[in-house]
């Protein structure tokens, strides 16, 4: 899978994951390191929006900046998420197209827990036609 990752800090963690995404076998492009956060959530989301990238993923210090900068590009979904259950639920029940995490919070082993849930779930056909009717939404 093609994943567009963007942080607006380097750490630890984020090097946890883009390592953690590449072992996994994915093709991951770094679209934004060090830039401020709109232009890291907006960079992610047309990566993903474009069709560059499947999927994209996106951090900041408490996550929300990035998320609110990468739903501002049409046809992006991003779901900032704290636990696995939530990541997965965000792509079952919202087809979440970017997963937003927080540098704050999030342990490297939350964090891979969370990319597994969000990168192997699938969206529930019931819920798509749902998705595709809210305002803004471009499939």
């Amino acid at each position: 899978m093609r994943i567009a990752f963007g942080t607006d800090e380097v750490t630890p963690l984020t090097a946890a994951i883009t390592r953690r995404l590449i072992d996994a076998g994915h093709d991951v492009t770094v679209v934004a390191e060090d830039d401020p956060w709109p232009d890291v959530g907006r960079r992610v989301g047309e990566s993903v929006s474009s069709g560059r990238a499947d999927r994209g993923v996106v951090c900041c210090w408490t996550g929300t900046g990035v998320s609110i900068a990468a739903n501002k590009v049409a046809g992006v979904r991003a779901a900032l998420c704290t636990d696995a259950e939530t990541a997965r639920g965000a792509r079952r029940w919202n087809d979440a197209n970017v997963l937003a995490l927080g540098l704050r919070l999030t342990t490297e082993d939350g964090a891979g827990e969370m990319l597994d849930a969000f990168l192997t779930a699938d969206p529930d056909a019931d819920e798509l036609d749902t998705i595709a009717t809210v305002e803004g939404d471009v499939r």
